[in-house]
């Protein structure tokens, strides 16, 4: 893969601008801001991944080197001029939104992702507890930008409710990545929350963090919001939330961590699929 595209990690840009798309899903609506949004959620997160690896690459050296700059592909100065410009290109498109539906919380939203992204990745990566909350906020703040760009009152509630499911579970996975990433922290002096008080109230706060999602789950059909084939399909992704939460409990090793991490992931993916049909 071309490093200027695998430094973007297009995964998981792919994730956060499927909020996007699901919110459009939702709210039947299919218009230029949309598009424009859809545009916004690549460049910013893209531009996020991108100055992460600039300020990690001496962590990645350990936990990730072969990345792109860690590996060499790319020099550090290059990736930061590269995220620069992927910052611009996210805030740009976040103006014509603004612009467009004469609303300018879309871009409020887009200078404050802006900031956080670039103070996360310098700073706040590193403080227990806080970076993985960060990274929780912002995957959320996706669905909310996406009913703000749409603009009517149902959707930006809808849209807020969907964005604090994947901020809690989001949450919970990038734990578990502190869980996986520990031996690259320690070497680099970086205070996790794993570090700090233990991968047993780790997991547990994952556990908890899990559990609470997998509660919410029914509120969206109680409420009206999506139809019944909905229950079908998110129950398939709360078993497999449910079953990571146990595996996790039991074992805190490097391989169970990654484990685990991807199969929230794939319980993401396929809650996002429920919630896709059950708007129909």
């Amino acid at each position: 893969m071309n490093p200027y595209i695998e430094i973007l990690r297009p995964g998981n840009v792919v994730m956060a601008m499927i909020a996007i798309v699901l919110v459009a899903i939702v709210g039947h609506t299919l218009s230029i801001p949309i598009i424009l949004a859809m545009l916004t959620v690549l460049f910013e997160i893209s531009a996020g991944n991108v100055i992460n690896d600039y300020f990690d690459y001496k962590i990645d050296l350990i936990n990730k080197p072969t990345r792109p700059i860690p590996s060499g592909k790319i020099t550090p100065k290059t990736a930061r001029n590269y995220a620069y410009g992927l910052f611009l290109s996210g805030t740009i498109c976040g103006a014509l939104i603004s612009i467009l539906t004469q609303n300018w919380i879309p871009f409020v939203i887009v200078l404050f992702s802006d900031f956080v992204l670039y103070v996360y990745a310098y700073k706040l990566k590193s403080t227990p507890l806080i970076g993985n909350l960060t990274v929780g906020f912002m995957t959320g703040l996706c669905f909310a930008f996406g009913g703000y760009s749409i603009g009517t009152p149902e959707i930006i509630f809808t849209s807020i409710f969907l964005g604090f499911f994947a901020f809690v579970m989001t949450t919970a996975r990038e734990i578990t990545k502190d869980i996986e990433d520990m031996e690259g922290d320690k070497k680099e002096g970086a205070k996790t929350f794993p570090i700090l008080y233990g991968t047993t109230i780790s997991a547990a706060i994952t556990f908890i963090l899990i559990i609470l999602d997998c509660a919410l789950c029914p509120l969206l059909y109680f409420q009206h919001i999506f139809n019944k084939f909905y229950l079908g399909i998110i129950a398939i992704a709360v078993i497999i939330f449910i079953y990571s939460g146990i595996l996790l409990l039991r074992n805190q090793d490097v391989e169970t961590a990654a484990k685990v991490s991807k199969y929230l992931k794939i319980g993401m993916l396929i809650a996002f699929v429920a919630f896709a049909i059950g708007s129909f």
